[in-house]
């Protein structure tokens, strides 16, 4: 399903998945679950990322019938939580959010910390996020080309903030700079909270993010000058789109779950019904469409082929632009 997906489409896309999966994995010893999941978010408490998973988690918990705990673990562009992953037994009782920056840093780094291709089971993919560049309210920029010309006429004067290197966020920025010969100063964060500080501060003139800035753009203090989608964004149709402001990208940055390597597969059958049921549920897709998302689900087969794909595509990315950590 396409991230675009219209609202009655996803309903009919969930129909028949809210109720529980079995939860007897055959061939392991006993009844799996029978103790918590811990799920890993690779970015801070209160940002998108944050709020949507533990939405998700709470729908897990009750078609699992075992608390879902959220363990937050930001930093490095949202590579630690995977990481940390390496650590884990493959038992399914410790999972990580997979955010883009699993298949990109590994092809960046001068020493990989990882081999996305080996070192997880993919379990579910699920969604991807709604981007966009604010600035703030009072800011001299009323659309993406004023900031844009701005910053072509004045080399090292804007300083941007994003969620981390090698994020979505990061390079799509470094791809806008490059498409219109713009020097201008990254500064990483680890989550929104500390961006939209700095940003409202003034320690930064602009921010690109995930849609935690919503609520800020609503209420008057943020202007939301691009969104990073095919399409417009519903709730914010005044506003155009990177490619109506001439820039051809799009940027949505999917995606999902995994565990550690070697997970039992009857053990990723059960996750990832639950997985899925928990995605379609209304009360998640009320967070979705809280932020302007859309689900976006693949199952355990789809989703590592996805991967594979993925870090092929991220990989030839990164050589042309010649990035580096």
């Amino acid at each position: 399903m396409p991230i675009a997906a219209t609202r009655r489409a996803v309903l009919l896309a969930g129909a028949g998945l809210l109720a529980a999966p079995s939860l007897h994995a055959q061939g392991t010893q006993g009844r799996f679950p029978d103790r918590p999941i811990r799920l890993i978010v690779p970015w801070a408490a209160g940002g998108t990322t944050d709020v949507q998973m533990r939405a998700f988690g709470e729908q897990v918990a009750k078609r699992l019938g075992q608390p879902v705990i959220i363990d937050n673990k930001p930093g490095a562009g949202g590579v630690l939580g995977p990481q940390s992953l390496l650590q884990e037994r493959p038992d399914g009782y410790t999972v990580s959010q997979m955010p883009i920056s699993v298949f990109r840093h590994p092809q960046m780094a001068q020493r990989a910390l990882f081999n996305p291709l080996e070192d997880f089971t993919y379990v579910s993919h699920i969604t991807g996020y709604l981007f966009g560049t604010v600035v703030r309210a009072d800011a001299p920029w009323r659309t993406l080309g004023d900031l844009l010309d701005y910053a072509k006429a004045n080399p090292g004067k804007v300083n941007y903030g994003t969620p981390g290197v090698g994020t979505s966020l990061h390079i799509t920025m470094e791809q806008i700079a490059g498409t219109r010969g713009i020097e201008w100063t990254h500064v990483p964060f680890r989550g929104w909270a500390e961006n939209a500080q700095a940003l409202l501060g003034g320690q930064i003139q602009v921010s690109s993010d995930s849609s935690g800035w919503a609520e800020l753009v609503k209420s008057g203090q943020m202007r939301l000058l691009a969104v990073w989608s095919a399409e417009r964004a519903k709730r914010f149709p005044e506003t155009p789109t990177l490619r109506e402001s001439g820039i051809d990208i799009v940027s949505a940055s999917p995606y999902g779950i995994a565990g550690p390597k070697g997970m039992n597969p009857e053990v990723v059958r059960v996750l990832d019904a639950a997985f899925r049921a928990a995605l379609f549920d209304p009360a998640h897709v009320a967070i979705l469409d809280r932020f302007d998302m859309a689900p976006w689900y693949l199952g355990p087969a789809e989703y590592d082929a996805f991967a594979r794909k993925q870090f092929a595509e991220e990989g030839a990315m990164i050589r042309r632009l010649g990035l580096r950590l």
